[in-house]
């Protein structure tokens, strides 16, 4: 093919001309059959088609090139169409990605040629980073929160990356989901001098800041989390400045909402067990206040304050009480018979006794902080019509021993079946078994109706971390649960680590 250009004084500028060729290659590409082929296992587009759609996206960048522009916003949205088709003929309706964003999103062109490679890969859903490190995705112009925007400092502080991603990502098809950190609410809110009342404690005179503790598993592989800080969950102050974010984050109307950390904090080493009061993250001023609170009667409230205090209770404690209140029989709490007694047992079986079931009321109180404000967290965005959604490990709930527990008492078993559950299956001993097993507790714990969406942690066609490929967990995922219709990767950053570094580090 040749091509003859006019005299010099009457040549459109060369960039014109290579732009024009481009695009007139690419509408003989568009009729292609290689370009319509078939999308690959797993509703992954085909290289013809994900190489054609990233050189109209370029060409489109450029501006001033209409005809480039409306046949890219053409191609996207047969993109879309075509991943929806094949989603909903596959047995995952739903396949989910873990996306965090940066100011270099805001640069343009950048968010399209992130959610075009989540479409090419076959995701039809993905989950934006929203609240996370005492930081929320706001521009610092319209930020009514206590936390400070992710992209403060930076020349896109103004941008609405959320309210763009919804918008766009819609635009392929996608759902876009806000994923927000929950009693983690960040070094950075805890330091404040008007916020400190809000930090968990525990018994040992630690909070999480000081105490050795488990960082979640982080975005960048092994790395543990400096700017991690849990709150206490009845604190009214971090629940009202939890509240006042969610609302600014639901005015944007993503898809659904998820909430993650609503737990403790994971001791290190035999920190990661509580087995005394001590271990529990219940000394913080509103949960001591709250447990005091489940005393029925003086003597009930006296005997807490001293295993609260004491870590135990003796035989004096007792006698102690029983002459402040003479008047009452029993030490009465919530969880307790009105109708026992104890007080025809010997002093050493009662104290016992009393202590056993002072042990279990602290215990409960603590994992009634989590299903409180998970309550209070996903009021808002449910009355907004809103699906909402619950991020936890399915270990976070276990028993150790004969009364011990996981430190970090995440109560997921008693989570409402009206909301999404995405269990963490991050087990990693070498193969699928340990971590379909996960799944299968939750399954086996879920009320009926549950939509249960595991979360699986891993890179297609390698293995990471002595967790096997994402395809070979999703195979068996499929195998051992049918039923199961969505399930989520962490994360972009594993998956296209070149593209999350170059985001996060680029100047915008």
């Amino acid at each position: 093919m040749f091509f003859f250009l006019p005299p010099a004084s009457d040549r459109p500028p060369v960039r014109l001309i290579v732009a024009t060729l481009l695009t007139s290659l690419l509408s003989t590409l568009l009729l292609s059959p290689q370009a319509q082929a078939q999308a690959a296992p797993y509703c992954q587009q085909s290289q013809a088609a994900i190489d054609q759609k990233e050189a109209l996206r370029r060409l489109a960048a450029r501006g001033g090139n209409q005809d480039a522009q409306k046949r890219y916003a053409s191609l996207v949205k047969q993109h879309g169409e075509r991943l929806q088709k094949c989603r909903k003929q596959t047995q995952l309706q739903t396949q989910a990605i873990w996306l965090r964003l940066y100011p270099c999103d805001a640069k343009p062109g950048a968010l399209e040629s992130v959610l075009d490679q989540i479409v090419n890969r076959g995701y039809s859903q993905v989950n934006v980073e929203t609240f996370y490190n005492g930081r929320v995705l706001l521009p610092t112009t319209d930020n009514p929160t206590a936390w400070a925007s992710v992209l403060g400092g930076s020349k896109a502080q103004q941008a609405d990356l959320l309210a763009e991603i919804i918008r766009k990502g819609r635009a392929r098809g996608l759902k876009v989901y806000a994923w927000l950190f929950g009693m983690n609410m960040g070094a950075s809110y805890v330091s404040r001098p008007d916020k400190q009342q809000t930090l968990a404690r525990n018994g040992l005179g630690q909070t999480s800041l000081t105490a050795s503790t488990v960082a979640g598993l982080s975005v960048d592989i092994g790395l543990t989390n400096p700017e991690e800080a849990f709150i206490d969950p009845y604190s009214p102050q971090a629940r009202q400045d939890y509240a006042q974010m969610v609302q600014a984050i639901v005015q944007r109307k993503p898809d659904g909402v998820l909430f993650d950390y609503i737990r403790y904090p994971r001791g290190y080493g035999s920190a990661s067990v509580a087995s005394k009061i001590q271990d529990l993250w219940v000394y913080g001023e509103a949960s001591q206040q709250t447990l005091f609170q489940r005393a029925l009667n003086y003597r009930g409230m006296e005997l807490i304050r001293r295993f609260l205090e004491q870590g135990y209770i003796t035989g004096d404690d007792l006698k102690a009480v029983n002459q402040l209140y003479p008047q009452e029989r029993e030490p009465l709490w919530q969880g307790l018979d009105p109708k026992r007694t104890t007080a025809s047992l010997p002093l050493a079986r009662r104290v016992a006794r009393l202590q056993a079931d002072l042990w279990q009321l602290s215990v409960a109180h603590a994992s009634q902080g989590v299903l409180d404000f998970v309550s209070a967290a996903v009021a808002p965005v449910q009355r907004q019509g809103i699906p909402a959604g619950v991020v936890f490990f399915s270990d976070g709930n276990s028993s150790v021993g004969r009364s011990g527990f996981d430190s970090r008492l995440q109560p997921w078993d008693r989570f409402s079946g009206s909301l999404e559950w995405h269990p963490m299956a991050y087990a990693n001993c070498g193969s699928a078994k340990c971590i379909t097993a996960q799944i299968q507790r939750v399954l086996q714990a879920a009320p009926r109706g549950t939509k249960v969406k595991p979360v699986l942690a891993g890179v297609w066609q390698q293995s990471v971390s002595n967790r096997p490929p994402l395809e070979v967990q999703m195979q068996a995922l499929q195998r051992m649960a049918p039923q199961v219709k969505g399930v989520s990767h962490f994360a972009y950053s594993w998956q296209e680590p070149g593209s999350d570094r170059n985001r996060k580090y680029c100047q915008p």
